[in-house]
């Protein structure tokens, strides 16, 4: 790549954005970076943990300055929280300094891939995972659609095989 670009994936918990993110780094020869990851490397603390003592507010305003300071950043693969497009600031920023995937999934394939994974802290609720997914996709599934750039689904594909479409879509 002659001019270092941004790239930002969005979607749903369980899309495989960080998987998939790794991979297209290590394709493209960029800096990989997880908000989550660097929000956890942050604060010195687990995402479960933030929750708890802040609640989903205060999460949201950490994960909105760890995603200003990263997309600050030139050549960079970022993957975002699910969440994260529920604000309209990062929603900007995102739109404004990168090109923006988002990696759409059934709810089916999220339920499947986050059912063993107790570091969700909006999974862990006496509600069903599947109606808290299928709620917070009624939510977020227009937002991601907003700023997406370009939608690849993520569904019956290996996350190399996903990171080889996106690159091929964008033209590297």
């Amino acid at each position: 790549m002659a001019e270092k670009r941004n790239i930002f994936l969005v979607g749903p918990m369980g899309a495989g954005k960080s998987t998939i993110g790794r991979h297209l780094a290590e394709m493209l020869h960029l800096e990989f970076y997880d908000s989550d990851q660097e929000i956890e490397r942050r604060t010195g603390a687990d995402i479960a943990w933030v929750f708890d003592l802040e609640g989903e507010e205060g999460f949201r305003v950490r994960e909105e300055n760890v995603i200003q300071d990263l997309t600050e950043l030139q050549g960079i693969v970022l993957a975002t929280g699910g969440g994260s497009v529920l604000s309209k600031e990062t929603r900007n920023r995102l739109s404004a300094r990168g090109i923006v995937v988002y990696l759409e999934t059934p709810i089916e394939k999220q339920v499947a891939r986050t059912q063993r994974d107790k570091k969700r802290p909006l999974l862990q609720t006496k509600e069903e995972p599947k109606e808290v997914l299928e709620r917070l996709a009624a939510e977020r599934n227009p937002l991601y659609s907003e700023i997406a750039d370009l939608t690849v689904r993520t569904d019956e594909q290996s996350a190399r095989a996903v990171a080889n479409q996106i690159i091929e879509q964008l033209g590297f």
